[in-house]
């Protein structure tokens, strides 16, 4: 069975940046344009009044200070509270595997690798821009790939699950060099006129190259484990489908974008996703003092920092559980990569650390790796 390594991996951030100032500003904008317009409703009781945000709630709430876009104009256009994406023509590549691709060169060029010799490639992300065809077989063609492509769409734990998906394609002998690509344009799905979830999501695409060890130029970490597990739930979710329009719910509906019930979520996953590591550590015989750092998934600083301690056994240190969502916000199955491709360089040889994402499913995936 062949041994699989990580021998690169990418990061595209996309050219806007919204602020908390900005957003709240202009969510308060579109909250008094609301309350204004519905202003007899409201007074009449048979509407209810949308209260405005604030900064210091944001912060307070998730840690995040700010996130990237792909459009900031239309998200922050009280009128609009939405991103603007042009429609493309169907011979132009989609903006999804514009991002990818990006990411993807990344990876590859830190790895030393041609496209061409990629025979694998797994777009693992939340939300695909279309059913089909594939995203993945679309970057696959843009960047000259050979082998076979494929989406997968487990929400949050996306990236964990394509990497497990690779390396055991990888192991089996079916593949010898995959691309797992989380492109995550999240501000297509996200509601911005939500205030319990308007400043949660952020874009990004990440890359991670795989290959087995006997092709490998430049291995960077050897994937000694993975692990993934799901469980049924309904509390993060988003009912857009196909079957939208047969269902006559083309109207302007809440629950055909990106909902949650925030409080079960913290209270059922913390355990879930705890118990999923300690267990994956025991397999694998790693304890605690084993584990150099913690790349994990970033949704919520409170919920990072409640599983580092509790995978730990104490507070972490400085460096040991990196966290990136102040900057990029939740960028959903992407964070954890992000975490790992600007927290990595540094470990010495041997070090052992885990990537771990988590999220509507629910599901978990981790993977346990050691620097070459």
């Amino acid at each position: 069975m062949a041994e699989v390594v990580i021998s690169g991996s990418g990061v595209f951030t996309p050219p806007h940046v919204i602020t908390n100032d900005e957003l709240v500003a202009s969510f308060n904008a579109y909250v008094d344009l609301y309350n204004a317009r519905h202003a007899a409703e409201i007074e009449a009781g048979t509407v209810e009044a949308k209260s405005p945000s604030s900064s210091e709630f944001i912060f307070s709430a998730s840690g995040i200070e700010q996130r990237f876009v792909m459009d900031k104009e239309g998200i922050l256009d009280p009128e609009r509270m939405c991103p603007r994406y042009p429609a493309r023509p169907d011979d132009a590549p989609s903006l999804m595997a514009e991002m990818g691709v990006t990411a993807a060169q990344e990876a590859l060029a830190q790895a030393g690798v041609d496209a061409g010799d990629v025979d694998l490639i797994i777009c693992a992300a939340s939300n695909h821009q279309r059913a089909y065809p594939a995203i993945a077989v679309e970057i696959q063609q843009v960047m000259g790939a050979g082998g076979f492509a494929f989406d997968m769409n487990v929400a949050c734990s996306s990236a964990t699950f394509g990497i497990q998906a690779a390396t055991d394609m990888i192991r089996g002998g079916s593949a010898k060099r995959a691309l797992v690509i989380s492109p995550e344009l999240t501000s297509g799905h996200l509601e911005w006129r939500d205030r319990d979830c308007h400043f949660i999501f952020g874009d990004v695409a990440t890359a991670v190259l795989l290959e087995a060890a006997d092709v490998a130029g430049a291995a960077q970490f050897n994937v000694r484990s993975t692990a993934c597990a799901t469980q049924f739930s309904n509390n993060i979710r988003n009912n857009n489908g196909f079957l939208r329009r047969a269902q006559d719910q083309m109207d302007d509906r809440r629950d055909m974008q990106f909902m949650q019930n925030g409080r079960k979520v913290f209270k059922e996953v913390l355990p879930l996703v705890s118990s999923h590591i300690a267990e994956h550590m025991a397999r694998e015989g790693v304890v605690a003092d084993d584990l150099t750092r913690l790349w994990l998934h970033q949704a919520n600083k409170t919920m990072n920092d409640y599983i580092g301690k509790k995978v730990l056994g104490r507070v972490p240190e400085a460096g040991e559980q990196p966290n990136i969502l102040q900057d990029y916000a939740n960028t959903s199955s992407a964070g954890s990569i992000i975490a790992f491709a600007q927290n990595s360089e540094d470990l010495a040889a041997g070090s052992v650390g885990l990537i771990c994402s988590f999220g509507a499913g629910y599901s978990v995936g981790s993977v346990i790796v050691e620097r070459v």
